[in-house]
């Protein structure tokens, strides 16, 4: 698993967005991990799945409500991961207004979810391999602060501690 003082796992997660106004898309569009996060603060969370219910009613509102507590703490972007494709996250984004605060990024195939060590398997509930609910302050590239949730639980990923974490 995945530690602090790690270097974060070079993957490819997808984006989609859309131009504002006119409908038409931009994307998918690849973000490298390596790339993206060089000479950058991320406050990076992911969980088990887009419009599922704990994550859609607490764990993306709270990151969204915070942005420009983050921003002001030095955070250059936060990013939000989950075992989905592009097009499941970026009507997610659609519907939670993470639009300009939140990136909303899919992991597809769980090849970053599995490089971090970070799986949480759920195909007994019938949702296959997904993420385990987390977060993480990156900065440059490395692994600063990590938040690791227990089964169930919704006590260490969320916004406020990340923001903590991201002022200290």
């Amino acid at each position: 698993m995945i530690k602090i003082g790690d270097t974060l796992p070079q993957a490819t997660l997808m984006e989609f967005s859309e131009v504002e106004g006119n409908g038409c898309s931009i994307g998918p569009n690849a973000v490298n991990t390596a790339t993206a996060t060089t000479g950058k603060t991320i406050a990076l969370f992911a969980l088990p799945g887009a419009f599922t219910p704990t994550c859609s009613a607490k764990h993306v509102p709270g990151y969204v409500e915070s942005f420009s507590e983050f921003k002001a703490a030095g955070v250059d972007e936060i990013w939000c991961v989950s075992v989905n494709d592009a097009f499941v996250m970026g009507a997610w984004a659609r519907d939670q207004k993470t639009q300009g605060k939140v990136r909303m990024l899919g992991d597809g195939s769980a090849a970053f979810t599995q490089a971090t060590g970070l799986t949480l398997d759920l195909t007994s509930k019938g949702m296959g391999l997904r993420s385990n609910r987390y977060s993480m302050l990156i900065k440059d590239g490395k692994v600063v602060s990590l938040n690791v949730e227990g089964p169930g639980k919704f006590e260490v990923s969320d916004a406020a501690t990340m923001l903590a974490q991201a002022k200290a």
